[in-house]
């Protein structure tokens, strides 16, 4: 037993989940664990201006270490945290939202910047706790990693009234339970009947496309994708969020589909296909054209593997349904295929091919005015210049969608990011800063910005 401040609790229990950076900013309520921090040295707090980029810079943090993101604010700036809160529970973002409070007691007594945070967070995280004594410090910091990385990742909120950081107890810290230290915590697999179900569907199709999402790049399972897209002879396209699913340049790469990035020529294959199959795919207005792809009318067939159940079935409530990791599903999917002696109808390889060469051959932008910079050329001129490991994080509007469209990645894994889930303007800069400290220091983070994002972050430089 050692006797500890609750702040010196806290910062034990996120060390022993490996966590090595935190992103926020100080105020009244968040001084006790200040100070606390003053001695503790084996976790970096990262500075921001503004609780919001804080918030920002750990989602652009989780997706790029595999890791939860941490950030921290204070009472009033609670409120300050929502855009990025809300883009992490919709992009499926592990975070740990840590806020200081006043008292609980002093709540109705309106004192200075007290509020509800419960009702606040309640509906845009995944679980909001609240401390109540010092020594419940280590058993929320488990759960709250637990509930983050599991199912479909998300934020998790710890509501930390001052007088509870402050407070000196007795205590013995447990263990991490470490499989939540990253992310996917757990990696169920869809039911033994859906997958031989979908196994089949896959094999009989002649004109089939798998649609990836940032499913894929959260379960790491783009070497599955890959596997299953060779092994079935489907041509792979991804949603702008799922760019990095497939490397580009592999000869099944459709690149970006939907409305956002993507091309006559990838959303083609979707209006033609005969089967297609969703993978970690939410199959929202963006990845979808608002609906129309696959176009109304159409006799294509659907797979759709997701681990969010909400989403399951959205788009294909008539086609064969798999809810479980993508990783780990695609995998038993693969096994069951081998193990029946399926033999795949479908090679789009050839198709691809033909139809590649001949979209690549036109020109893009030459009724552009004279003086005006066309943006294929903008970004073919960047991305020639940049180191092959390059990461991209974009702001929402045109910056993403021209790097989305002409871009391509030329390996798969998180190369691309963005936030189109919600699509907060200012994600970009502090995105890419907490994208850099997951990064070796030697790889090149690249911010591409517009449609003003850069005047609401301009502090963070």
């Amino acid at each position: 037993m050692s006797l500890m401040k609750t702040a010196e609790v806290l910062l034990a229990m996120l060390k022993k989940y490996d966590v090595e950076y935190v992103f926020g900013l100080p105020g009244e309520t968040t001084l006790g664990l200040y100070h606390a921090w003053e001695k503790f040295d084996e976790i970096t707090h990262v500075m921001a201006r503004d609780e919001r980029h804080a918030v920002f810079m750990a989602d652009g943090y989780a997706r790029l270490s595999g890791k939860p993101g941490v950030c921290e604010g204070p009472s009033v700036g609670a409120t300050h945290m929502i855009p990025g809160v809300v883009e992490a529970l919709k992009s499926c973002v592990p975070l740990i939202v840590l806020t200081s409070d006043v008292p609980l007691h002093s709540e109705k007594h309106n004192m200075l910047t007290a509020f509800d945070q419960t009702a606040l967070f309640e509906n845009i995280t995944k679980e909001t706790l609240t401390a109540t004594r010092g020594d419940e410090i280590p058993f929320l910091i488990q759960r709250a990693f637990r509930v983050a990385t599991t199912g479909c990742p998300g934020p998790v909120h710890l509501r930390l009234p001052m007088d509870v950081i402050e407070e000196e107890i007795s205590i013995s810290l447990p263990p991490a339970q470490k499989p939540f230290s990253t992310y996917p915590g757990t990696r169920p697999a869809a039911d033994r009947d859906s997958v031989a179900e979908a196994a089949k569907a896959l094999a009989s199709c002649e004109r089939g496309v798998m649609v990836c999402g940032q499913g894929v790049l959260a379960s790491r399972a783009w070497d599955e994708v890959a596997e299953t897209a060779e092994y079935f002879g489907l041509a792979v396209g991804t949603t702008i969020n799922g760019k990095g699913s497939i490397a580009e340049n592999h000869p099944l790469s459709l690149g970006v589909t939907g409305s956002r990035g993507s091309s006559a020529f990838s959303n083609s294959f979707l209006e033609e296909a005969d089967l297609v199959f969703f993978v970690g795919n939410s199959t929202d207005s963006v990845g979808t054209d608002g609906g129309t792809l696959p176009r109304a009318g159409s006799e294509a067939r659907f797979v759709h593997l997701n681990l969010n159940e909400r989403d399951l079935g959205n788009a294909c409530g008539n086609g064969v349904l798999l809810h479980g990791d993508v990783k780990s599903t695609l995998r038993a999917l693969l096994d069951t295929a081998r193990q029946n002696r399926l033999v795949p109808s479908c090679d789009m390889r050839p198709v691809v091919a033909k139809r590649r060469g001949a979209f690549s051959g036109k020109k893009r932008g030459e009724n552009l005015p004279e003086g005006l910079l066309d943006p294929l050329q903008a970004v073919e001129a960047i991305t020639t210049a940049m180191p092959p490991d390059t990461v991209i994080v974009a702001d929402p509007g045109m910056s993403a969608v021209y790097p989305a469209a002409f871009w391509k990645v030329p390996a798969a894994g998180r190369r691309f990011v963005t936030n189109y889930a919600m699509g907060a303007l200012g994600y970009g800069l502090p995105a890419a800063l907490g994208a850099s400290f997951a990064l070796p220091e030697e790889t090149t983070v690249l911010n591409m910005t517009g449609d003003g994002s850069f005047g609401f972050v301009t502090g963070e430089l």
